[in-house]
């Protein structure tokens, strides 16, 4: 009898770039005010996404409301990605800078590639993530801010800025009315978007 053994390839995701931006709606009250006044205030949600620098799908998304932080997402973002995918580092703004992110990045493994707030000041506990964050304030201090974001390939960022815009071009507002079709139809545009980005991607063989 001959065993077979089957070797599961580690997925593993090498680049999560996490990006946000604000979509307009029309709520109730806007509905009434247009039909019955010339003019109107427009609501708006606030859309978290996660995405995949070599692939380039959307692999995390979250909508909110406008009074939510970035920073009280990015945990809820990450815990989108199966817990069998290896994440290798996460790419944030300066919106992320907190003790809370970089904790919920260091419990997957990953590498935390945020650039501190301007006005950041080095954190007093002795966490092992707080530590690489008064580090790398260190050397942004040291060497400046240009030169940090070349070393550390932060220019990633521009996928995900890119990305945002595709998602505008789908429409910059939203046209349900209530929050849960919202959810729902942020969900179909991405679905769709992701599609599309699936088809343009070039797919190649070894041809012996």
């Amino acid at each position: 009898m001959i065993l077979q053994l089957t070797i599961k390839k580690a997925v593993i995701v090498p680049h999560l770039l996490v990006d946000s931006t604000g979509l307009k709606f029309l709520g109730e009250g806007e509905w009434k005010r247009k039909k019955h006044q010339p003019e109107y205030r427009r609501q708006w949600r606030k859309l978290h996404i996660g995405i995949d620098a070599e692939t380039l799908q959307i692999r995390a998304i979250q909508l909110t409301t406008n009074n939510v932080s970035d920073s009280q997402v990015l945990g809820d973002l990450l815990d989108q990605i199966p817990q069998e995918e290896q994440i290798d580092s996460v790419y944030t703004d300066g919106a992320y800078d907190t003790k809370q992110c970089r904790e919920v990045i260091a419990d997957r493994q990953a590498h935390a590639v945020i650039p501190p707030r301007k006005n950041a000041k080095p954190w007093k506990d002795t966490k092992i993530s707080s530590l690489e964050r008064n580090e790398l304030l260190r050397t942004v201090k040291r060497l400046g801010r240009a030169l940090w974001k070349k070393w550390s390939g932060y220019h990633r960022r521009s996928l995900v800025e890119t990305k945002m815009h595709c998602i505008k071009l789908l429409g910059d507002k939203l046209s349900a009315r209530h929050f849960s079709s919202q959810v729902n139809e942020i969900h179909a545009r991405i679905a769709v978007l992701n599609k599309f980005t699936e088809l343009g991607r070039p797919h190649t063989r070894v041809v012996t």
